[in-house]
């Protein structure tokens, strides 16, 4: 058999193998008792080809978005591409897969070793991370369809102060270690559970959802964004990745004129204003203030882990193994209701009720880990945040913070300096 012969049977081979992705194998069985097949949860599979499909246009996106924002300047060219991002990773592909619950895959994918996780997982996961560490945050500029479906209903934004954006600013980083415990220990992927924009997108939310998804539009009218600052667990990751990035968005291609046109047109409060002479003036008591939470950080790790450890036994009720041995414990006589699925299907899989007391407390003892991690991590996280507040470097001009800002070019538009260059 030549070499052409063999490469065209194993292109075919491979070809009708991806086919059987997006087929049923078996087809579904006839009942006579009037029984409904419920609609699944979850998108079905595609075709392999169309998995890299998505992958491709993530990188045309992401591309495409980083040279509106260094070379062409153009905040006009982000809202359409933004705008093309939603209608294609939301509404055509309802949501899914996107790079904010790819971080519950990754994780599985680490401490379970019999998952594997899929290349789009975890291609939509290092992507964007990869594009921030040298671009900056042009994925939530113009690639996440969580962002922009915010993003667009910005109505009349009204300005935070400084506390509060800081306490809320603790939120995304407890939502990432929770999804991590929970994703870790098996239990659920509560990102993709709880998004309160997926549900429009497939259009099909229950009524809970339907609610914190119209609560959080509304909100958006006035506090940009508010998932994406105050929640979202992949903003951290991005956050992270911004503050190292080797390029960044730039309000003005020349001399800053500071007319600070820049920071009233940002709505995530997100451009940094000149320090100036009183900042440099409480340089003494800031470097006093500096030293004691420096001494303070190992208490604040201490007493998190601690408190961390004491949540897990609440923590590790979600988990069906320990939700269910409680149940049976509790309530016994729930054996004899033909009711409770969940109780008659573990009596029908002829597992002991020894057996399912030892795997629930080996969960629970997991949690105990988690937990008390996950609370040292808090502890680190709320240490750093209160050096932040005395922690500073001068700033001649008006600049975007690095890591809270998302590259959505507002700011571009509103600078007269900009504007005097494209005319000219």
């Amino acid at each position: 058999m030549s070499k052409r012969i063999r490469t065209g049977l194993a292109f075919l081979l491979s070809f009708f193998e991806s086919m059987s992705y997006a087929q049923q194998r078996f087809p579904r069985p006839e009942f006579e008792s009037g029984y409904v097949q419920p609609a699944p949860e979850l998108p079905a599979p595609r075709l392999l080809s169309l998995e890299y499909l998505d992958v491709l246009v993530l990188l045309l996106v992401l591309v495409l978005a980083s040279w509106f924002i260094y070379e062409k300047r153009s905040r006009r060219g982000i809202l359409w591409l933004s705008v093309f991002s939603l209608a294609y990773f939301g509404f055509y592909r309802e949501g899914c897969i996107c790079a904010v619950g790819s971080v519950q895959n990754v994780t599985l994918a680490l401490f379970n070793p019999e998952y594997a996780i899929p290349f789009t997982a975890l291609a939509f996961f290092l992507i964007p991370l990869a594009f921030t560490l040298f671009h900056g945050r042009t994925f939530c500029a113009a690639a996440c369809p969580l962002g922009v479906a915010q993003d667009l209903l910005v109505a009349r934004p009204v300005a935070l102060s400084a506390g509060v954006s800081k306490a809320l600013g603790v939120l995304p980083y407890l939502y990432l270690g929770l999804a991590v415990l929970f994703a870790a220990t098996g239990t659920e992927f509560i990102i993709c559970r709880y998004d309160p924009y997926v549900g429009f997108f497939r259009l099909d939310a229950s009524f809970v959802m339907v609610v914190l998804g119209i609560g959080f539009l509304l909100l958006g009218l006035f506090i940009a964004r508010p998932y994406c600052r105050f929640l979202c667990p992949y903003g951290v990751l991005l956050g992270w990745m911004s503050r190292f990035s080797k390029r960044h968005l730039s309000i003005t291609p020349a001399e800053c004129i500071d007319c600070k046109l820049c920071a009233k047109s940002c709505p995530f409060d997100a451009i940094e204003p000149p320090t100036g002479y009183q900042q440099v003036e409480m340089r003494e008591s800031n470097t006093r203030r500096f030293l004691l939470y420096t001494l303070l950080l190992p208490v604040f790790i201490l007493v998190g882990g601690f408190l961390g450890g004491k949540s897990h036994v609440f923590l590790s009720s979600a988990h069906p193994d320990v939700h269910l041995a409680e149940l049976l414990i509790n309530q016994p006589e729930l054996k004899n209701d033909p009711g409770h699925i969940d109780v008659q299907t573990f009596l029908a899989s002829g597992k002991t009720m020894e057996a399912l007391v030892e795997d629930a407390r080996a969960v629970r003892r997991a949690f105990y880990r988690g937990s008390t991690i996950l609370g040292a991590f808090m502890g680190l996280v709320v240490g750093l945040m209160l050096l932040g507040q005395v922690a500073f470097r001068e700033r001649k001009d008006f600049e975007p913070n690095k890591s809270h800002c998302f590259s959505c070019g507002r700011c571009m538009d509103y600078c007269p300096v900009g504007q005097e260059r494209k005319t000219t």
